[in-house]
């Protein structure tokens, strides 16, 4: 079968980057990030982010080329992937996307939401009112005035909760109806392969543990050390496992508390990503990580 591009999804700690960087050994393809925490390049030990020598093996796109400082979006990753995909098309290599943010490929595949612009002054006012009243208290009050988009979001999830009342703001319009609102898909027509990594749970969990003690072990305690300071409101504060590295760096946690604490993050965050890669990528195929199970399906 020929296809266009490859997708690989799946859960962190899964081994989707090696068996993506195994394939496009064997099909002459380029690695391309869908994972919204290895577009950052201030910390590539705590986002996994593949190291020299795996670049040195083939082309990776889209790791390490964005600043924490900045509120990177879906839209902007949208727009970043296309480009990414011509690349690949120019070097005659086969684009291969993989990561673990399910709503990168769902952008990609479905469409982009038409999402407004919203007036600098606007999000300035957002974010100092979500620090001053705190995540939860915002909710309420979004939850008053659109309580459908409220609904679909976490009130500990300062980042989303704030996004949403800021879109309130500036437009008038709920949030949950600008999504609804899609643009044209950025791969209309193209023959695509799916695939999500399917691990045993208890595996996963062992994976997980072991790939975060490697991490401190390997300059994950500096790189966390590296960003404090980091606005909460930014994305790439949700990076997994900084705030207990911060806390242990702070003397407010010690080393067992925290590597405890960042490995159940990880694990709830793991069970989040299954969840919606259970509900939302039905159609992919859902393989064992080995290379001989996608070349099986291509």
């Amino acid at each position: 079968m020929t296809v266009d591009a490859v997708l690989i999804a799946g859960p962190t700690a899964s081994g989707k980057s090696a068996a993506a960087l195994a394939l496009a050994e064997k099909l002459g393809g380029v690695v391309i990030n869908a994972d919204s925490m290895q577009v950052y390049g201030e910390a590539p030990i705590l986002t996994a982010a593949p190291d020299a020598a795996a670049r040195a093996r083939v082309p990776h796109l889209l790791y390490g080329h964005v600043s924490v400082q900045e509120a990177y979006s879906t839209g902007r990753y949208g727009d970043d992937a296309a480009r990414a995909l011509e690349q690949a098309r120019a070097m005659g290599r086969l684009p291969i996307f993989t990561g673990g943010t399910g709503l990168y490929f769902t952008a990609l595949t479905e469409g982009l939401s038409a999402m407004p612009p919203v007036p600098a002054a606007v999000r300035d006012a957002a974010r100092a009112l979500a620090a001053e009243i705190g995540a939860q208290a915002l909710h309420a009050r979004l939850a008053a005035r659109d309580p459908e988009t409220a609904a679909g979001l976490r009130p500990s999830d300062p980042q989303r909760v704030t996004r949403a009342w800021e879109v309130l703001e500036a437009t008038g319009t709920p949030l949950a109806v600008w999504q609804a609102r899609k643009a044209g898909r950025c791969w209309q027509g193209l023959k695509l392969a799916k695939f999500v990594i399917d691990i045993p749970r208890e595996a996963l969990r062992a994976r997980i543990a072991e790939r975060f003690a490697a991490m401190v072990e390997n300059g994950g305690f500096a790189g966390g050390r590296a960003l404090e300071g980091l606005d909460p409101s930014l994305p790439a504060a949700k990076l997994l496992g900084l705030r207990p590295l911060q806390a242990l760096s702070a003397g407010t946690m010690d080393r067992t508390t925290a590597l405890e604490r960042a490995i159940t993050d990880t694990r709830q965050f793991a069970k989040r990503q299954m969840t919606w890669f259970r509900h939302r990528m039905a159609d992919y195929a859902w393989v064992e990580g080995r290379l001989s199970n996608f070349i099986a399906k291509l």
